[in-house]
Formats: C-alpha cells, sequence, structure tokens
C-alpha cells in the first residue's frame, strides 16, 4: 500500500528535533520549512523554504518581506504567507515586550533590537516617533509616515502636535534607509534639529533620532550631530 504521506517521517523526525532542541537543532531552511509545512500540509516545502530563503536573504529578510512580495514566489500562496506572517508578529511582539513597561533610555539594547526587527528590511522608507512619558517610559510608538524607497516626508508641526496630544514628555525619532547604509544624511540632521528647537518651546525634548540599516545603526546623539 502506497504511503499517503511519504514526507510523514523527514517531518516526524523535524517535530522530534524542534521539541527537543527549542530550535537550536533545526537550521534556517528547516525551520522554514516546518513552519510552511504547517499550512501547506501536503507537499514537500523544502525545496519552496530554501527558495524564499535565497530570494529575500535569510530569514530576517523573508519575514519582514510584504505580502505582495512573497505572493510573487512560486508555489507560495495566502496559507504560507499568513504562516510567515504569524511568526514576525511572534517575534515582534517578543522583542516588544522588552521594551515596555521599563524605562527605555536604560534598556536601550533592547529597543534597538526591536527596531532592526522590525525596520532593517523594510524595502520602504519608514519613519516612526516613540513617544515617552516623564519616566522615560513607552507611552505610544507611532508610524508617521511611509514614504518611497529613498524618502519619507516628515512635517515638525505634525510631530510637535502629535506630542502634545499625547502629552508626551520626550521623543525618540526612528527611520530606516532601505539601502541597507545607516549613515545620516544632511535632511536627516536638518529634520532632527528642527523637531529639537520646535520642542523645546514647549519643554518636549528629542532624545535621539535613530536611522536603522541592514549594515547596523546609527543614533545622532552618539554621533554629536544633536
Amino acid at each position: 500500500m502506497k504511503d499517503a504521506n511519504p514526507n510523514a517521517g523527514h517531518r516526524m523526525r523535524l517535530r522530534t528535533r524542534l521539541i527537543e532542541s527549542g530550535g537550536d537543532g533545526l537550521l534556517d531552511h528547516e525551520l522554514i520549512e516546518y513552519l510552511l509545512m504547517l499550512a501547506i500540509p501536503r507537499i514537500d516545502t523544502k525545496p519552496l523554504a530554501k527558495r524564499l530563503l535565497t530570494e529575500f536573504g535569510g530569514i530576517a529578510g523573508l519575514l519582514t518581506a510584504d505580502a505582495e512580495a512573497l505572493r510573487r514566489v512560486d508555489g507560495m500562496g495566502d496559507a504560507g504567507i499568513a504562516a510567515l506572517k504569524i511568526a514576525q508578529a511572534a517575534a515582534l511582539r517578543l522583542l516588544r515586550a522588552e521594551v515596555a513597561g521599563k524605562p527605555v533610555l536604560s534598556n536601550w539594547q533592547a529597543l534597538l533590537d526591536y527596531l532592526r526587527a522590525d525596520m532593517a528590511h523594510h524595502p520602504i522608507e519608514r519613519v516612526r516617533v516613540l513617544h515617552l512619558n516623564t519616566r522615560n517610559m513607552l507611552i505610544r510608538d507611532e508610524k508617521i509616515s511611509e514614504g518611497s524607497i529613498d524618502e519619507a516626508a516628515v512635517h515638525v508641526r505634525e510631530v510637535i502636535r502629535r506630542a502634545i496630544d499625547l502629552s508626551s514628555a520626550s521623543l525618540i525619532l526612528v527611520h530606516n534607509h532601505p539601502s541597507g547604509d545607516p549613515s545620516p544624511s544632511r535632511a536627516d540632521i536638518d529634520l532632527t534639529r528642527g523637531i529639537i528647537e520646535a520642542g523645546k518651546r514647549l519643554n518636549i525634548a528629542v532624545h535621539d533620532h535613530i536611522i536603522i540599516g541592514t549594515q547596523g545603526h546609527s543614533s545622532l546623539r552618539a554621533m554629536g550631530l544633536i
């Protein structure tokens, strides 16, 4: 009698290694293979997993890829896309939990880990503002602009108005460089200084402007630019 699922033995071995090792015993393509297997149970998902990792440059690029880009890969449908997006959402919530409930300035590495996971591989420039209270606790993390691949429109007055609405004591500006190079541009520096000056009049401090890229991050404060 023909085996109804010729991949059953392989999948069982993957499952056993996953449970026993907590994931450390699986290679990147095996993690993705198993994840896709749960969503697409009737096919061998190993070739698809390897193809996806090659297409998007690894797990980080794959999990942060948008749905339309994933759909263009042969073999990917809504079930597979949803599986990858739920893995991304779970990872981001885990990292965000390390940031929430603690003073941000004394938990800087956790903040950078969260921002890198969320923004480093995003193909479009995205700007967000972290609003803090007087204890430097995060009260709101808001995306304020998403632009073309090399620019995003941000208006100083809108940033400050939102800070007033939220009773923010201070801000941290964050954006990504899709090029991968986190070096600040002249426009990045000028925008930051404009927001700092506008905030001073209302007692709203700007702690930093962090730029995230696949090659690392830059802090305008650490670079002495603000």
